[in-house]
């Protein structure tokens, strides 16, 4: 095939990908703005142009959410509008096969792919971090913040009257405890004075406080520490709250998960969440072309306008039925009842699976 029918192909195929995907930004903004609305509602200090900045900082990470469903409905268009032209019938007459035909298309695919997981989800990652931040102080009005990092885990507490500051190079979880080693906390009045700083060689979390063992207390009054065997620091945390402060997978970049994960993993957190993620992100390039594959299936026949209409609306419905499908294998992932590497591959590996063969049918038929 000429490098000058590919390129119209590929420029087809670009020009319907990127008025879809506008399409898709606008309302998903639109919808994300009223949604917001409603929910800061309740709240008089958050006012229009704060909603409008979270949407903004949003909006990477949702059209990022629908680059497959962009890809899918850019290529219908695409190879619909060249199949009403009877572009196709005279490429086949020339001696070009549907796949020859589709190879541009396929080869944008895994470009636009590798551009998302490699390029669009760092920034996607890193302005959803900062709406997490927003949407956590604004909104939901939370404080408690917890990071990990090769030194250990920090924690910080904020109430009305004090700030905490907890650091841990050891932490030991189970089911229902958090046991923390080589304690330092650094206790303020307000939000920066400081009060006290307590050296412990243990604290376990109980229900309203944390149990500090062979403690040294260092008022910023005193000029000697004072020693306790045991010393029990009221808190609001608590073992679900601790849980739900760590980074989602989805504020971490492709490139800075595994690092992630492998804190977690020395921190004795569970890191599935961030693992199944991370695999899901490097199936998205297959997942694009399995979008294509499917695409193709429904759109490249020559068929009566009544059937054609048919055949998109079994498109479109073969879309949603697959991602339905992605969202339960990774909910059973997230259960660990099957392998994280088969719950965020199977997905796309099925639908390119499933898309080949049809591509073939339609090929020898």
């Amino acid at each position: 095939m000429s490098t000058v029918l590919s390129f119209y192909i590929g420029r087809n195929f670009l020009k319907c990908f990127i008025s879809v995907f506008a399409v898709f930004l606008s309302l998903i903004f639109l919808f994300d703005i009223i949604e917001l609305l409603r929910r800061a509602s309740s709240r008089d200090e958050v006012g229009i142009s704060l909603v409008l900045k979270m949407s903004l900082l949003k909006l990477p990470f949702l059209g990022q959410q629908a680059f497959p469903f962009a890809v899918l409905f850019g290529s219908m268009i695409a190879f619909l509008r060249m199949t009403r032209n009877h572009e196709l019938v005279v490429a086949r007459a020339s001696g070009i096969s549907a796949w020859q035909f589709l190879l541009p298309v396929l080869g944008l695919a895994l470009i636009l792919g590798t551009l998302q997981i490699t390029a669009l989800n760092p920034l996607a990652s890193a302005l959803l971090s900062k709406f997490d931040r927003l949407n956590a102080i604004h909104i939901k009005g939370q404080t408690n913040l917890l990071a990990l990092s090769p030194n250990g885990l920090w924690l910080r507490e904020t109430n009305k009257q004090n700030q905490s500051v907890i650091h841990s190079t050891t932490l030991n979880l189970s089911k229902n405890s958090i046991k923390l080693k080589d304690v330092t906390i650094f206790s303020y009045q307000g939000s920066n004075k400081y009060r006290q700083r307590l050296s412990a060689i243990k604290a376990e979390l109980e229900d309203g406080f944390w149990l500090l063992s062979d403690v040294w207390i260092h008022e910023r009054d005193k000029e000697l520490p004072m020693h306790k065997k045991e010393h029990w620091l009221p808190t609001d945390i608590t073992l679900n709250n601790l849980h739900d402060s760590f980074s989602p997978p989805e504020t971490l970049s492709f490139w800075s998960l595994p690092d992630f994960i492998s804190n977690l993993d020395k921190a004795g957190f569970s890191a599935v969440r961030h693992r199944l993620y991370w695999h899901s992100l490097l199936a998205t390039p297959l997942l694009l072309l399995a979008m294509v594959l499917i695409a193709a299936t429904f759109t490249l026949k020559q068929s009566p306008r009544a059937r054609t209409s048919i055949m998109i609306i079994g498109g479109i419905l073969t879309g949603f039925f697959l991602f339905f499908f992605l969202d339960v294998v990774s909910a059973l992932g997230l259960r660990e009842s099957i392998p994280i590497v088969l719950a965020a591959w199977a997905p796309a590996g099925i639908s390119a699976l499933l898309g080949l063969a049809m591509v073939f049918h339609l090929e020898d038929g």
